[in-house]
């Protein structure tokens, strides 16, 4: 089966990661381009994230998982290296009703990360659900290239127009026809 492509508002979305290893800094760096309520939980914290969480402004909580841990958090990456945690943290996260993510174990994932482009408001998701990862970071750098970074002033444009036209098929018609052009202005 197929992941469903979905873009999560997590304003109000308390984010567990546990583990403080390379790929948990990995997932931690790449949450913080869309939230800062994010707890990492670990035994032991390398520097590097250690700093990113003094510089963000994030908790830390210096233990070991307990199944406890999960109480009031909506989602949960699993990032360690020991499986037989991974499991108790998936196992736990379906009592608690939380998404999880277990790192390298698709089958005890309810989300996987997408390799992604973020430019401003443009966010374009790239995954081949879990199979293989090269393939998605490849094609990311290779449609990042494609990409200009006008697209950020322009999406603020576009964003400006939408909020003080009145709506209807006449702003529609407007905003299609300002994107066809800048598209076309590009080759």
């Amino acid at each position: 089966m197929s992941y469903f492509p979905a873009f999560i508002n997590f304003e109000n979305k308390k984010i567990l990661i546990v583990g403080a290893g390379k790929i948990a800094f990995s997932k931690l760096t790449h949450l913080l381009e869309f939230s800062s309520n994010i707890t990492v939980l670990s035994n032991d914290f390398n520097t590097e994230i250690e700093n990113t969480i003094k510089e963000n402004n994030l908790e830390a909580l210096k233990k070991n998982y307990d199944s406890n841990d999960l109480l009031g958090y909506d989602i949960v990456i699993a990032a360690l290296d020991n499986i037989e945690i991974q499991k108790l943290i998936y196992e736990d996260s379906r009592k608690q009703n939380c998404l999880c993510n277990c790192v390298d174990l698709p089958k005890l994932c309810d989300f996987i990360f997408p390799a992604y482009i973020k430019k401003g408001d443009l966010t374009i998701a790239i995954s081949t659900n879990g199979n293989s990862p090269a393939v998605s970071k490849q094609l990311r750098i290779y449609l990042e290239k494609l990409i200009p970074n006008s697209i950020i002033s322009f999406l603020e444009e576009m964003k400006e127009y939408r909020n003080t036209m009145p709506k209807g098929i006449e702003r529609m018609k407007f905003l299609e026809q300002k994107a066809k052009s800048y598209f076309s202005s590009l080759k």
